[in-house]
This record gives C-alpha cells, sequence and structure tokens, in this order.
C-alpha cells in the first residue's frame, strides 16, 4: 500500500494533534494558518486516509493501579499458521496486553503488558497466556522505571510520507 502524499500543512496538523489531540479545529485552522473548513476537511481526510488511527487520551498506568509493566517474549514450538492466528486473535482478547509485536530474532512475539502487581501478572501468565497452544518459551522483563515513553511519531518534512 501506497502512503498517501502529505503536504506542509498536513504535516503541521499531524505534529500538533499528536501533542494536542483536544485542540479545537479553531484553534488548529489558526495555528497552521488555513480557514477552519479547509482545515477540517484535511483533519477528516487525513483519518479516512488512515494517516490518523484514533483519537484517544493517555492514562497514566500507575495513577489507575496497574504499575507493573512487563515486557514478555514468546517463542511458539512451529511456525504453523494456525498456532499464529490463534495465538494473535486471543492475544487482542486480553486487555492487559497494551502492544504486541510479531518480530524477528530470538522470540515470535514480544509483548508489552501491564497489572497491578506480581500476582496479578502471574495469574495472567497462568490462567491466559500459558494456556495458549503451541508456546514453547515465555520470557519476562520487568520495567523497573520508564525513562522514554513517546507517542508522537516524528513526521519528516518536504518530501512523501
Amino acid at each position: 500500500m501506497q502512503p498517501p502524499s502529505l503536504d506542509g500543512h498536513d504535516r503541521r496538523i499531524l505534529k500538533v494533534l499528536q501533542q494536542q489531540g483536544r485542540i479545537t479545529n479553531q484553534e488548529l485552522a489558526e495555528r497552521i494558518g488555513l480557514s477552519p473548513a479547509a482545515c477540517w476537511r484535511r483533519v477528516k481526510a487525513l483519518e479516512e486516509e488512515g494517516v490518523i488511527k484514533r483519537f484517544a487520551a493517555l492514562v497514566d498506568p500507575a495513577r489507575v493501579g496497574q504499575p507493573l509493566c512487563a515486557l514478555v517474549m514468546v517463542t511458539l514450538v512451529r511456525h504453523h499458521i494456525d498456532n499464529t492466528a490463534e495465538f494473535e486473535n486471543r492475544i487482542l482478547q486480553y486487555p492487559e496486553v497494551l502492544q504486541c509485536y510479531a518480530t524477528t530474532g530470538n522470540a515470535d512475539f514480544v509483548l508489552r503488558v501491564v497489572s497491578e502487581d506480581m500476582a496479578a501478572y502471574d495469574r495472567f501468565l497462568n490462567e491466559k497466556l500459558f494456556t495458549l497452544p503451541g508456546i514453547s518459551q515465555v520470557s519476562s522483563n520487568f520495567a523497573l522505571r520508564e525513562i522514554k515513553n513517546e507517542t508522537a511519531i516524528p513526521i519528516p518534512q518536504g518530501h512523501r510520507v
């Protein structure tokens, strides 16, 4: 799939919205130098093209009782389409899994999992992850502290994005 061509206005819209998702259309239009109507049309087009996936609030996990963060490497027994598909479908159902990536290297998947404490994480492993068919190995690394957690994607200037 060919990415859409973004001009300077589109890039500025994306930069502002990634930092201030609740900005009004009027304020956004003023900041990037467009009329409110033109700005609204561009934002809607970026949404329809899938450039803007969704708008969301960023919640502090610790402040909602989910301070434990684990990075979990999962290796499957064999790379069979049925095992992989079932694993992916089941992972999508687990709210404590915030991110899941199919990867190269030593693990087939890397998950970012949050939980309230080590006991809750242990329950997640035993009641959910370890019940999935085709899992060969699971390795967990726990975050001691967060150094950087950015959500804004760098938007290159002046060329096709």
